[in-house]
């Protein structure tokens, strides 16, 4: 165990359950470490913006970081119920895997899956990541993004296979085909042989906050598929938006949620 770690998480239990701001003297009495020790502790959460100081007494409080980081957690607990009920209708009119994703920096993160009942399905778990440019859901979100945002991912295309993107020009490009159709295609730009659909989810304020898609082998998701599965995949993001509160006026059946930008969070 971190000895550390452990001292610097008993400083933000003490901090958070105090109605007012402590300081070193007080802290150190209570937690049976020496000044020296906590004020290191807090110079380091500090650094982290999880404290401020009080410049008028040097005592020290919480900030709303980690209330921030909660509420992520809290919000994607709540994606992930509020889209169980469309993303298993979306798994049982495609027979395909369907996953959930956000964005985190150039990478998408899975939060959610219903497994393909087929033998041969595409791989992927929950937690897992993939990159953003190269995956269906990953393309709908950065579809949502500003150009500028685009751009700064330049560093990171690296292309995969054949048919990945790997320029900032050609993302740019398809981005605007995605917001188009209101849908985005993987044609194997990650594994060869894995193809996809994803569609972007709106919150309430009209934000872009994730994805639902689906994937499975190139011989089941030729281009026939993908137009016959699209309006479901579609159908299924309006769903979760609209269960999020978010409000949409285009057919679902036609175009996903085009409203708002995502941040590139990381």
């Amino acid at each position: 165990m971190d000895k550390a770690f452990t001292k610097g998480l008993q400083v933000i239990e003490a901090l958070a359950r105090s109605e007012s701001s402590r300081g070193i003297t007080g802290l150190a009495t209570e937690l049976g470490l020496t000044k020296s020790n906590v004020h290191r502790l807090l110079g380091t959460l500090q650094v982290h913006q999880l404290v401020a100081q009080n410049p008028s007494d040097s005592t020290y409080t919480l900030t709303t970081r980690l209330w921030e980081l909660g509420s992520l957690v809290v919000a994607r607990l709540d994606l992930s119920k509020v889209a169980s009920g469309p993303m298993s209708e979306l798994a049982a009119s495609t027979g395909e895997t369907v996953h959930l994703s956000i964005l985190d920096g150039a990478e998408v993160i899975y939060i959610s899956k219903i497994e393909s009942l087929h033998a041969v399905r595409a791989y992927s778990r929950v937690g897992g990541r993939a990159p953003a440019w190269s995956v269906a859901t990953g393309k709908a979100l950065l579809a949502h993004l500003p150009s500028a945002s685009l751009a700064s991912l330049g560093p990171s295309l690296t292309p995969f296979t054949e048919t990945t993107i790997a320029t900032v020009e050609g993302l740019i490009q398809e981005c605007g085909r995605i917001r188009a159709r209101g849908y985005a295609v993987n044609r194997g730009e990650w594994r060869a042989d894995v193809f996809g659909i994803g569609a972007p989810i709106a919150d309430r304020s009209g934000t872009i906050i994730a994805a639902v898609g689906i994937s499975g082998p190139a011989s089941r998701l030729r281009p026939k598929h993908i137009k016959a599965h699209a309006p479901a995949v579609v159908k299924a993001a309006h769903d979760i938006s609209v269960a999020l509160g978010a409000s949409l006026g285009e057919r679902a059946d036609r175009l996903g949620p085009r409203v708002g930008h995502a941040a590139i969070a990381g």
